[in-house]
């Protein structure tokens, strides 16, 4: 028997239309996990919110926004720490040191309200659960040891924030940040300068917080140097706050 002789086009249709089913599938295959991805509203702000945001100041970075919280953080209790130490203090350093926390915070927690609207960013309105709890501690205090609460709490809280600081002064790209990165490099030094001044500092929690350990235990009577009060060996004059944020005559 003679075999059937082929039909003409059917190989090249064959082939072609192989071609055309590959690349079908190929684009599905490159279609499928974008419409996934975007069809998903709670995957996407997650994703964004820790990439680095464009701003018309520079780029804004996941450590600046978390710089941004920290300062906001501060100010929620600091400066109700810093009132009662003014009224609570049963030296004069103590007040002293209360009265720089109120004043630096105030100016610090007005300038990151100015940066973050301008950057069309929310900061939280609350102190955190571990800032009410040293509040806590700090309203259970009394006498001199309220002074050892007070400035080892407030001491071992800027050493934290002032390595946060140091890092986003010299990382940021964002004009706005660099900014509130001095005046709170400014700030945080003064009170760092003032806490010490009261002679109340555990330095021995501070090494231990700075060394990973836990919250900051009651400071041991034993291990206070009390401030100076003779008058040939005063304490430091820190009677004045620092330029950046004086605050305007009554």
């Amino acid at each position: 028997m003679r075999p059937r002789p082929p039909v003409k086009g059917r190989g090249v249709f064959s082939g072609t239309g192989l071609i055309v089913t590959c690349l079908a599938a190929t684009l599905a295959a490159l279609v499928f996990p974008l419409w996934s991805y975007t069809d998903q509203p709670e995957t996407a702000p997650n994703v964004l919110s820790a990439q680095t945001l464009r701003t018309s100041y520079g780029p804004l970075s996941a450590l600046d926004q978390d710089f941004l919280t920290k300062v906001r953080l501060a100010g929620l209790w600091e400066l109700p720490a810093g009132r009662q130490a003014q009224s609570k203090g049963t030296t004069p350093a103590v007040r002293t040191a209360g009265r720089h926390l109120v004043e630096g915070h105030r100016f610090l927690d007005e300038r990151v309200r100015d940066v973050a609207n301008r950057l069309h960013l929310e900061l939280p309105d609350e102190p955190s659960e571990q800032q009410r709890q040293w509040l806590d501690r700090l309203d259970g205090a009394q006498g001199e040891d309220y002074g050892r609460e007070f400035a080892t709490i407030l001491r071992l809280a800027h050493g934290k924030v002032f390595s946060v600081v140091a890092q986003v002064r010299a990382s940021t790209r964002n004009s706005l940040v660099r900014e509130l990165a001095d005046d709170a490099n400014t700030t945080v030094l003064d009170h760092i300068k003032v806490l010490e001044a009261t002679g109340y500092v555990d330095f021995d929690a501070v090494a231990r917080d700075l060394a990973g350990g836990d919250a900051p235990p009651a400071a041991a009577p034993g291990m206070v140097v009390p401030p100076p009060s003779s008058p040939s060996s005063p304490s430091p004059d820190y009677t004045l706050p620092p330029p950046a944020y004086r605050p305007p005559p009554d």
